[in-house]
This record gives C-alpha cells, structure tokens and sequence, in this order.
C-alpha cells in the first residue's frame, strides 16, 4: 500500500496499461512531446515511443473518430479529451457512433475505447472551460460513464474502463489532481457500475460522485468529530451504469438523503438519484430528499463569485442540519 496523488495513479495505471498489453495506445492534444496538459502522460513517449503515445492536431472530433475506428479494429485507445468542454466538438462521433456501432451491428463490432476528460470549476478558467457536462453523456445507452473519487478508485476504474469492450468516458475533476490517497500494490479492476459505502452510518447517507463525494467523506468526519453524527457516504463512482440498489438500501437504512453533485440543479444527476430514491426508499424517509448543486449560472471567472457558485463544504453541512432538523434528528 503507498500513499501516492490522483495524478500519480493514473500516469502508472497508463504505464502498466501500455506495458501489459499492445493494443493499449494514448491519443491525445499534447500528450506527448508536451508530457500532457496535467502531466497525466509524462514520460511515456519517451518509454513507449510515437505509435503508442500520438500526439494529435487541434481537432477533437477527427481524433475521437479515428480511435472509435481503431477500436473497431481490435486495438484498445485511450483518448485524452484536454478538458469534457472540448468533448462538444467530438459529440456527434461519441453519442452518434462510440455509443451505437455494438447495438447497429448485432454486436459483430465492438468499441473498446476510453475517453479520459477532466471538468469542474475553482480554477479560473472561465464559464466554457468549468462545465461539468457528464449528464449529456450519463443519458445516452451504450456508452460507459465512471467518475472516481480517490487515487485507488481512479486506478482500478481505470483499469477496468481500458479492459472493457464497451466505450467508457472517464471523468476526472481538476480539483482532484493532487489529492492523496492510499493505493494498493495489487489494485485489481473495479467493478463498473457498482457504488462504494466509503462510510458507514445510520443518520443520514450523502450522495456524490467524483469532487463532491470527495467533500461528503470530509464533511462526515468533520460532524462527526464536532457533533457526533453518524453520516453514510456513498460514493456513486459510476453513472451509467448507475448503482440504484445501494443508494436505495443506505436511505432505507438511515431515513434521510442529501444528493450532492458539481453541476447545475435543473435536470441534474441528483434529480436521477432522488426519483430513484422515490421510487425505491419513499416508505423508509423520513423528511424529503435535499440536493446541493451549483448555481444556476454560467460560471463567473471572478474567484471570489466562482467560489460562491460552487457547491461548498458549508452548503453541504447545511443541507444536513436542514434534513435532520426536519425528522427531529438533529443533535
């Protein structure tokens, strides 16, 4: 077990990728010569050369559909997409043909391909280059959709996501880059489409995915230390898949949900998430399931307005108290 950063678990998982099977190649803006955008790929021309780490041109929606036909050939692509806001221009080879080409063809073909991107906001980038657009991609059948959380969940879903037969969209966030986290020698692939308790409770659960279940696990410390509450958290890890049975069985056990989730309220994965709670756990609530989003606004490149549209620690703890209090569960 060593305790390595979010980057450093996917820069090895692509190293031990590269090594252990041939078929495995990167595609990229930058990838190579550059060492990539977050330095995800450094060192890996040098050790593997140009025919597995390519450097592409500006030209999202060529590079995607090149690697959609390598795949379809047998070799297995990783494409790294600079940030999910420039997935837009490669939308109609991702919805239109990653996602279908199986189910067209009777499932003669495969498409064997990841699309690595990074979102979120609190960097500064401006309001086109902060998205979190995963629900466009979380919506469509056929494709794969993984956002992990911690460096170990990061390395075996990407181990996983390279594997599969299906077309898998690997969401990272920047903020998650230089988090640390203990990661197993021996990670094995995780399984897609399956949820993680990261902490048991029986007060309330907290829902998230990627930064947002990242700032569940500290809000559920945090109240436990200060108030004593007893938080589950579940790390949803893979939205489509989407694992309904563990979210549904934790609210049947603690009564009480909060959905948190990095993007816009309306039409949100936490909307996804509370109808499946109501459909599944209404008999077992106990006060009506909250979701903490950002604001309804294109992201303000102003740090001091980005910060105050983000969903924030603060906003989650009051969500809590807000739940609880309403169930006359509040210590």
């Amino acid at each position: 077990m060593s305790v390595i950063t979010y980057r450093q678990a996917l820069h090895d998982t692509l190293r031990a990728e590269l090594a252990r099977d041939d078929n495995v190649f990167l595609m990229g803006e930058e990838i190579g010569l550059f060492e990539g955008s977050y330095k995800i790929t450094a060192g890996l021309l040098d050790e593997f050369g140009p025919r597995r780490v390519r450097d592409t041109p500006i030209a999202e929606e060529g590079f995607t559909g090149a690697a959609i036909g390598a795949a379809m050939l047998g070799l297995r692509p990783v494409v790294e997409i600079m940030t999910i806001n420039f997935s837009l221009l490669a939308l109609d080879q991702i919805v239109n043909h990653a996602a279908k080409i199986h189910g067209m063809f009777g499932g003669q073909l495969a498409v064997p391909m990841v699309i690595r991107t990074p979102g979120g906001g609190g960097q500064q980038l401006g309001a086109s280059h902060s998205q979190n657009i995963e629900l466009y991609y979380s919506f469509v059948p056929g494709l794969k959709v993984v956002a992990p959380s911690t460096p170990a969940d990061a390395k075996a879903l990407l181990l996983a996501a390279i594997r599969d037969d299906d077309p898998v969209l690997f969401l990272e966030n920047l903020a998650l880059y230089n988090t640390k986290g203990e990661v197993p020698a021996d990670c094995a692939p995780a399984t897609i489409g399956k949820a993680h308790i990261s902490r048991e409770g029986e007060d309330l659960t907290l829902i998230g995915y990627s930064r947002m279940a990242h700032v569940a696990r500290q809000v559920a410390e945090e109240l436990a230390d200060s108030e004593g509450l007893d938080i589950e958290v579940v790390d949803l890890r893979s939205l489509r898949p989407l694992d309904r049975d563990t979210v549904i069985a934790s609210v049947r056990k603690t009564g009480a949900a909060v959905v948190l989730e990095d993007d816009w309220l309306t039409y949100g994965i936490g909307a996804e998430i509370a109808a499946s709670i109501s459909d599944g756990a209404f008999d077992h609530l106990d006060a009506p399931v909250r979701r903490v989003a950002m604001a309804e606004v294109p992201l303000p490149y102003a740090k001091s307005l980005e910060t105050a549209a983000l969903p924030s620690h603060d906003d989650v703890v009051t969500a809590v108290h807000e739940t609880l209090a309403a169930v006359g569960r509040r210590r």
